[in-house]
């Protein structure tokens, strides 16, 4: 039996072609986008302004395709992480992080990463396939609070300018009038800088940019992220410096303070020079150790000092609070290479 396509990710354009091939009128693509993203049904039966026999037609080989999360786990600080199937023996992880006034959803894009950063356990849990537009979806629309969220960051497993085409359907969907209508400034998109991908996000894409650097100097973010070798950081600011920003993206930069490796006062002076003429931030990351990477956490003191240089020299920078440490939630610790395993 042939499986039943998924309505749930897809674009308007592409909820045309759906009508089209089943013999619906064209504003039905409007009214099934309605549906699926607005009031969130789960059931082909439950879109009732389009006739029964249609609805049947339709049933014959689509589905929503929203499926809730198989597990979660709760943080003492209330980041839940939950896990969602990725198709058959696949999952990835996705991380709920509310606040007093906003609650962000960490989304997935991939399961596994090609990239291999070396503090990353999504990294050492290898590739295994990129997320189609509804799984990366669903994450979102099939989360317990997804009424509730505030903000979007594709911070999750996997390199989401990897899989582009998928991304930026969800993108799409995500602020379009017929999807969820939100602001592209409540949805920020992190990359490690893959340049074809960098290059059309910034042509195509309003959302905020948050681009991880981790070291300021090339040999050294090399040791730390092989990605470095095929596009240098260097390259990557001088792409987004020459980018019109008229749209006010924001810009940050994700750094992961290291232990007498990347936290030192030369490393904050080179960050100033790398970074100049640059309207951006730079995040500050306590690394989160894990298992079998030898590196350390900077002490705080050194990442105030830190801080407070790039401050001083007029680049905003802020030390990131860590959230869901001790669930595995926190920034380089998603995996599900065990799950895999067991799957």
């Amino acid at each position: 039996m042939q499986e039943k396509r998924r309505l749930l990710g897809m674009t308007l354009n592409e909820l045309k072609e759906v009508a089209a091939e089943t013999g619906l009128p064209g504003y039905a693509a409007k009214q099934i986008a309605d549906w699926l993203y607005k009031k969130k049904v789960t059931s082909i039966a439950e879109m009732t302004n389009i006739a029964a026999a249609k609805r049947t037609l339709l049933e014959e080989s689509f589905e929503v395709g929203a499926v809730p999360p198989i597990d979660c786990m709760k943080s003492v600080d209330g980041t839940i992480k939950y896990l969602f199937a990725a198709g058959p023996g696949n999952f990835v992880e996705s991380v709920y992080i509310p606040t007093d006034d906003r609650a962000t959803l960490c989304v997935s894009s991939q399961v596994g990463c090609k990239m291999n950063c070396l503090f990353c356990m999504t990294g050492k849990q290898g590739f295994t396939k990129n997320l189609t537009a509804n799984q990366i979806l669903n994450q979102i629309q099939s989360l317990p609070e997804s009424d509730r969220l505030t903000n979007l960051v594709f911070m999750g497993m996997g390199e989401p300018l990897d899989n582009v085409d998928e991304l930026f359907k969800v993108l799409e969907i995500l602020t379009s009038a017929y999807g969820y209508g939100w602001s592209p400034k409540r949805i920020t998109v992190s990359t490690i800088g893959v340049a074809k991908g960098l290059k059309r996000f910034l042509e195509e894409s309003d959302c905020h940019l948050a681009v991880s650097l981790h070291s300021p100097f090339h040999e050294e973010r090399l040791s730390l992220m092989p990605v470095e070798k095929a596009y240098p950081a260097q390259s990557l600011i001088d792409m987004i410096k020459e980018y019109d920003f008229s749209h006010q993206r924001r810009v940050s930069f994700e750094y992961i303070v290291f232990k007498n490796l990347n936290d030192s006062p030369q490393h904050a002076k080179a960050l100033i020079c790398l970074l100049n003429t640059l309207d951006c931030r730079v995040n500050l990351i306590r690394f989160h150790a894990i298992p079998g990477v030898s590196l350390e956490s900077s002490d705080w003191a050194r990442m105030e000092v830190f801080r407070d240089t790039l401050n001083n020299a007029g680049i905003i920078c802020t030390i990131r609070a860590s959230r869901g440490e001790d669930i595995f939630a926190a920034c380089g610790m998603l995996s599900t290479a065990k799950k895999q395993q067991n799957g």
